[in-house]
């Protein structure tokens, strides 16, 4: 990037980070598809690096603050961080935690490999009691899907006087409204095939962290454990990342009406939405957020009453992933895992579609399966 990078803000950031510079290149990286490479270059072989990967690496470091490493998927993110844990590490973690994330310390759990500490992280108390006991915070905020908010200064602040490293999954957030490192965490993760690519048209996963021993040790697992990204993939999700701040915007905006007329609606039995001056983390949210983000759950009555309202749905679509230019509507209690999820909650990651074509269809589906 040219002089005055360092003052600019996430919008220009995501548009100006990870481009070639040199006269006669071109405005954007172009995906480079090779296994094998000449002798003597800076590559030696495709498992080990690839000019996209490291143009999606720079342009989303810039936005988070720190050095990006990509991966095939969020979870292969996750996997990796994790693997760096000695045998029989505990991880302190929120107990309504993403389903993949739960499910893999649960998996290698049963093989004595990690020990998985779940806790209500929006209780602060309860954090800072339990982290003596733990080798890893891993922090979730908003938490996925009841969207509660974690107090990521206090909680990192702490990991870090004791000297306990820590992750936050910033999926939900994007950089462009909350930057965990700059809050104290040792690592941010994302699942790139959300809100990142933004348009559900790829897998891909990333760390970003200032940690270059943590970085070295990312670094090799990825290369031994061949985790890598598909070159069209991280082209994908640098070209998805380029408008990463207009889609969060269009779409915050949106869901910040879709909570409030929700809120108003009789059909609902509760809406879960930091945005939303009723929500026990709005004020924690509006302090290390620069938005509440575009993700929100409301509550119906029962699992049959939230189905029918999902089929009956013309505009938004059932689906169980997040963060593309489509809404999407997911009954989270559907699936394994989900026990602690209220049985008529539906998630919505509210898209860039118009506000109001989106409440006319969230209201004839709500007129119909409620009744």
């Amino acid at each position: 990037m040219t002089d005055g990078s360092s003052s600019w803000r996430p919008a220009t950031v995501a548009v100006t980070a990870g481009r070639p510079a040199g006269p006669g290149e071109p405005f954007s990286v172009p995906p480079t598809f090779a296994s094998t490479y000449r002798d003597g270059g800076t590559v030696g072989y495709g498992r080990w690096g690839n000019p996209t990967w490291t143009a999606l690496e720079d342009a989303l470091g810039a936005l988070e603050g720190g050095r990006a490493l990509t991966f095939a998927s969020g979870q292969a993110a996750m996997a990796a961080v994790l693997e760096t844990l000695p045998v029989g590490a505990a991880v302190l973690l929120p107990r309504d935690a993403y389903l993949g994330t739960r499910g893999f310390l649960a998996d290698v759990a049963t093989r004595g490999r990690l020990v998985a500490l779940p806790v209500d992280m929006t209780d602060t108390a309860a954090v800072l009691a339990q982290l003596a006991d733990a080798h890893l915070l891993w922090a979730e905020s908003p938490i996925n899907p009841l969207l509660g908010v974690v107090d990521l200064p206090v909680v990192l602040a702490a990991a870090a006087d004791l000297g306990i490293p820590s992750v936050v999954d910033n999926t939900f957030a994007t950089p462009v409204l909350q930057q965990p490192l700059a809050l104290g965490a040792t690592a941010v993760m994302h699942s790139a095939t959300k809100y990142i690519g933004g348009h559900s048209d790829l897998l891909l996963g990333a760390v970003v962290t200032r940690d270059e021993e943590l970085l070295a040790g990312l670094l090799a697992r990825r290369s031994l454990h061949g985790a890598i990204p598909g070159t069209q993939e991280a082209w994908l999700a640098l070209r998805g990342l380029r408008t990463l701040p207009l889609r969060v915007e269009r779409a915050q905006a949106t869901a910040g009406l879709l909570a409030e007329r929700l809120a108003q609606s009789p059909a609902v039995a509760r809406v879960r939405y930091p945005g939303l001056p009723s929500h026990p983390g709005h004020a924690l949210a509006a302090a290390q957020m620069s938005g509440p983000g575009a993700m929100l759950s409301f509550e119906l009555g029962s699992a049959e009453t939230a189905d029918a309202v999902t089929a009956g749905l013309r505009l938004i679509v059932g689906g169980t992933s997040l963060g593309g230019v489509e809404s999407t509507i997911d009954r989270r209690r559907r699936w394994a895992g989900e026990e602690r999820v209220p049985p008529g909650l539906l998630r919505l990651s509210v898209g860039i579609e118009d506000p109001e074509d989106l409440w006319s269809d969230l209201e004839q589906a709500l007129d119909r399966g409620v009744g």
